[in-house]
């Protein structure tokens, strides 16, 4: 599997530059802020292709280029830069870019140069799923989950007495490579600590994956009134109680519109204090091509993120798709 370094100062840059990478391409996607964070990626192997800004602290495009070549790092380096001037083209051609893209760029253009220099196997060559999710599926995903959605952010918002910013529910048929993808609203080198519960019922079945930052847990503590030292216990006993009230009021939700009921496992924690690749890398064997649906949480006035991913089996989305077509229908 290709591995893709994306460097820029931007976190917005970043994320618009990863959602610009062609949605079926099995690929790792890697991170760094300026050019010093991409030469320790590349030096530990993340990064045969290098999609590089230009302008950034620390150390900028033209200096990573010089150390790559002083290094003599072997990677397919694309510059995504918004300094349009041809010498600037000229300069990091010069320096071993294998070629230039003019800033914000678009998935088509991005696709069209990753197919140029052989990085990206054509369309045709690739594996087609038989059925992905058409736009009336979709569409009934998300109004299903915005109902339980709501439900779950109502209990949170009840039980802490604050007020809960709803997400829109993004639903994907991904890879297990592309699950960081999902959680892209969390900084790269943010520190997280995540839980699983498995789900199942009448022919469907799934793992419910509940992740807070680290940097929460401080407001979430105020939140509670708990004045105790909020230590690596503590932190646990939180995490285990948001994910319960949003897991369980989420799949509630969503067993009620479709007529079912979902049993619930035991909550496995998955990791603390890890970055989402991290935690994503460790239990990657769980997961399998999933349908899964993001929801981020976010509580106003305070700094605290929530992303809830229920990922739903393979074996799993004919019922489902039956049971919301019948909804449909009705």
């Amino acid at each position: 599997m290709i591995s893709v370094l994306i460097c820029d100062d931007s976190l917005v840059a970043r994320k618009q530059v990863a959602k610009c990478l062609p949605q079926d391409w099995e690929v790792n996607v890697h991170f760094a802020k300026h050019g010093e964070e991409a030469i320790e990626a590349l030096c530990e192997g993340k990064g045969q292709v290098l999609l590089l800004d230009l302008n950034m602290p620390v150390m900028d495009g033209y200096e990573t280029l010089k150390a790559m070549q002083a290094q003599q790092l072997l990677t397919k380096t694309i510059v995504v830069s918004g300094d349009i001037q041809p010498e600037a083209r000229a300069r990091v051609l010069a320096l071993g870019a294998v070629d230039f893209i003019q800033k914000p760029v678009n998935s088509e253009e991005l696709t069209a140069v990753l197919r140029k220099h052989n990085v990206l196997a054509l369309a045709e060559d690739m594996p087609h799923e038989p059925e992905g999710l058409d736009e009336h599926l979709r569409d009934c995903y998300q109004e299903v989950t915005n109902v339980a959605m709501g439900q779950a952010g109502d209990h949170l918002a009840r039980i802490m007495n604050v007020f809960v910013k709803l997400p829109i529910p993004n639903v994907n048929l991904i890879e297990v490579s592309e699950l960081h993808m999902m959680l892209s609203d969390i900084e790269q080198h943010e520190q997280t600590s995540g839980v699983c519960q498995g789900f199942l019922g009448d022919g469907i079945s799934g793992e419910a994956l509940c992740v807070l930052s680290d940097s929460s847990f401080g407001d979430v503590a105020k939140i509670m009134n708990i004045h105790e030292n909020v230590d690596d216990e503590m932190q646990l006993e939180i995490l285990m109680d948001v994910a319960s009230i949003l897991i369980g009021t989420c799949l509630s939700g969503l067993a009620k519109q479709l007529d079912m009921q979902f049993r619930q496992g035991h909550p496995m924690v998955l990791g603390q204090h890890q970055s989402v690749e991290e935690l994503i890398k460790a239990n990657k064997s769980h997961w399998r091509k999933t349908l899964a649906i993001e929801l981020s949480y976010g509580l106003e006035g305070y700094n605290v993120q929530c992303d809830l991913l229920l990922l739903f089996t393979e074996d799993s989305l004919d019922m489902l798709n039956s049971k919301l077509a019948h909804l449909l229908e009705d």
